[in-house]
């Protein structure tokens, strides 16, 4: 009996052993466990259905469970369905014994899905917003996931999912202007941490890579952190404003590498709060389309300036924005250095830079500084820029050997208008190896130019030639300043010491002036402006003419003289009288032609040999923008005499007509003046008066002149002549 119980209790027992192998490595198909499946996805959403085939169950005798699996099954929302790979799951074999049939959790596998189509049958589940916009805006993708659900006891889904996947060749298209194109990246979502990695995507024909991008849901808000690396991304004018918007920059096309980490803070309306970010860039190639007016300081100046080989280092966060760099800078002909700092925290902004110029020129043409060839040349600036849009440059400088050039402390108005400069320093060789040693500090709301020299002889050229107008319109407001020099000077042979006074200006425009200086043999030069209300009256007055002469070009061997110079301006309108007394010139081409073409062979050698003396000359002229009116210009000397009038319109017309008279004739009518009428008409045909008529006409470039021998002289000359030998 007892045998027969042991066999028994033997064969039952390797009966079971062998079912429970069967059932572990072979397991069993069945469609009974279908309608329990079902319901537990039904407690996911009451609108899920699932469309199941058999069931393969294999038992897992360690964890007392058996191991379901069904392939090919179809999830069902109301018209809309999914597809899926197969479904697995864990039944606890207690829930069976108790006939309490339960899920410890689910694991889906899908097919290759249309993401559009996927993200269409979640919106029949969540009529969310953004799955609205998803839906609209994703054109194509395909995505594979594996999902992994658990359940509680009361069959609930814990918060332990998982899903993992990838997505392939996607395709976004927002407003046809932002295109998003074979979008790959692998997915991994937990609970309330997504994270993407290895994202690839073509962004308006830019192949773009993110490393990885997590995001948390911190229940009020979505925290976001990833990294991007990319290699030679090349940005082009276009896709350049596309992407980032900057039409300001003018930038054309850039070519780098990166290394960024970042983060963000995003709330359930799409606000994005606390950015960070952290990036490294070498920069290849940036060029820039050049809109700045410098011509007047790099005379080479590209029309693109471009940057290659810059180590860049850009810091976004709590302390505001840093960028930090240094390379090449190609914004002449040749290359030179750049290094930059730029600080950005709310609306102030701070900001210091140098470059070293080795080969390529420089200069400042309003101080008449130019950098020498082959030495460096290093221009530093140190500023910041705060609410109220005023810059202040609190140190500029440049720096070449023993030429240095400083500035501190400048204050800027949002139109970059000088409001204010404390100090500015210049000791420098320039273009004419003069040395220029003075400085200029602000006091009590004036400034102070002092210094030991000074050389005038540019800033004259262009006083004359009105050149400067626009190089020198810095100052945003009327400007007061005492001059107190030791040495001016005023070309290579004049010099004035003891150059003092004060000067006033505006908008280019000299308003008062007082200024008195002394040449070496103590003769005197003499500057002064009024204006009062609408009117300006100006004087000069020097003992040396020369220096101020000789620089009409027309004119040239022109010795001593003094010249005496006053002007009144009103409603832009200026009328003038400039004298200059007891002077010699050597060559006035158009006056040597005229004398030529009138067969006064003799004045005419004078005139380019030794030179003609005058005794007087007198201008009396008007000018409004670019007409000047020369309503009467008198010369009177021993040889010859000149009256003449007309207009030139500058750089477009001349025209000029008036008599020249040799002195003997002159002489001869002045001795005759009791006889006037015998000698002006002549008792015999072709006695009495001649002289010369001439007319000059035609562009500057190309003048005409016409000669016509006259009998008789002008009242008008005979008694312009009177009035001076009376004079003298």
């Amino acid at each position: 009996m007892k045998k027969l119980i042991f066999k028994f209790f033997l064969l039952t027992f390797f009966t079971i052993l062998i079912l429970i192998i069967y059932l572990s490595i072979i397991g069993i198909e069945t469609n009974r466990l279908n309608n329990q499946i079902t319901k537990n996805i039904s407690k996911i959403n009451k609108d899920f259905k699932i469309e199941l085939k058999k069931v393969k169950l294999v038992l897992d005798p360690i964890n007392f469970q058996i191991n379901a699996k069904t392939i090919g099954p179809k999830l069902k929302y109301k018209r809309k369905i999914i597809e899926i790979e197969n479904i697995k799951t864990k039944i606890l074999l207690k829930s069976i014994i108790n006939n309490n049939f339960s899920l410890s959790n689910l694991e889906i596998s899908t097919k290759s899905l249309e993401v559009k189509n996927l993200i269409s049958f979640l919106r029949g589940i969540n009529k969310s917003t953004e799955l609205l916009i998803l839906e609209n805006f994703i054109e194509r993708g395909y995505l594979i996931a594996d999902i992994k659900i658990e359940f509680d006891k009361n069959g609930n889904i814990k918060d332990n999912y998982k899903i993992k996947g990838f997505v392939k060749d996607g395709k976004i298209n927002f407003f046809r202007k932002h295109q998003f194109r074979k979008i790959d990246f692998i997915f991994d979502v937990e609970n309330k941490i997504t994270s993407l990695k290895d994202v690839s995507f073509n962004y308006n024909q830019l192949d773009l890579f993110f490393k990885k991008l997590i995001v948390k849901n911190l229940d009020k808000h979505f925290l976001v952190n990833g990294e991007i690396n990319n290699k030679n991304l090349i940005l082009k004018e276009k896709a350049i404003k596309d992407m980032l918007n900057i039409n300001f920059l003018n930038i054309k096309k850039i070519n780098l590498n990166s290394e960024n980490i970042f983060s963000f803070k995003l709330d359930k309306k799409m606000k994005l709060t606390n950015f960070k970010l952290k990036s490294k860039a070498e920069i290849n190639e940036l060029i820039l389309l050049n809109t700045l007016d410098l011509k007047n300081f790099f005379p080479k100046i590209n029309e693109e300036i471009n940057f290659r080989n810059h180590k860049l280092e850009i810091e976004y966060g709590k302390k505001g924005l840093l960028i930090n760099g240094m390379g090449d800078i190609f914004l002449q002909n040749k290359k030179d250095k750049i290094k930059y700092f730029i600080k950005k925290k709310d609306k102030n902004l701070n900001f210091n830079s140098t470059l070293e110029i080795n080969e390529n020129p420089t200069l400042i043409k309003f101080i008449n500084y130019e950098k020498n060839k082959g030495s460096k040349l290093t221009i530093s600036i140190d500023g910041s820029k705060a609410e109220d849009d005023k810059t202040i440059i609190k140190t500029f400088s440049l720096k070449e050997k023993k030429n240095i050039i400083e500035l501190k402390n400048i204050i800027l108005s949002d139109e970059n208008k000088i409001l204010k400069i404390e100090k500015v320093s210049l000791n420098y060789l320039d273009k004419e190896n003069q040395k220029n040693k003075f400085n200029i500090f602000y006091k009590k709301d004036k400034y102070f130019l002092k210094g030991q020299f000074l050389n005038a002889n540019k800033l004259l050229d262009d006083l004359i030639s009105s050149n400067n107008k626009k190089e020198l319109n810095f100052f945003k407001d009327k400007v007061q300043m005492n001059i107190n020099l030791d040495t001016v000077r005023l070309d290579q042979e004049f010099q004035v010491q003891n150059f003092k006074g004060n000067l006033t200006f505006f908008n280019n425009d000299t308003l008062n002036a007082n200024l008195i200086g002394l040449f070496p043999d103590n003769k005197k030069i003499k500057f002064t402006v009024n204006t009062n209300g609408t009117e300006k009256i100006t004087t000069l007055f020097s003992d040396r003419a020369k220096p101020f002469v000789k620089r009409y070009k027309f004119i040239k061997g022109f010795e001593e003289g003094i010249l005496d110079f006053y002007s009144i301006k009103k409603d832009n309108v200026s009328n003038s009288v400039l004298k200059i007394d007891n002077f010699k010139v050597q060559e006035v081409p158009v006056l040597a032609k005229l004398l030529i073409l009138a067969s006064l062979q003799g004045i005419a050698d004078l005139l380019t040999g030794e030179g003609i003396r005058f005794t007087d000359l007198e201008i009396k002229f008007s000018r409004k923008k670019n007409l000047t009116t020369i309503e009467e210009m008198y010369a009177i000397g021993p040889a010859i005499s000149i009256l003449l009038d007309g207009y030139i319109e500058a750089e477009k017309l001349v025209s000029l007509r008036g008599t020249l008279v040799p002195a003997t004739t002159i002489n001869r009518t002045i001795a005759s003046i009791p006889l006037l009428g015998n000698i002006l008409v002549g008792k015999k045909v072709g006695e009495g008066i001649f002289g010369v008529s001439f007319k000059v006409k035609g562009p500057p470039k190309d003048l005409k002149t016409t000669v016509n021998p006259i009998k008789s002289l002008t009242p008008r000359f005979i008694t312009r002549t009177l009035e001076k030998l009376k004079k003298n």
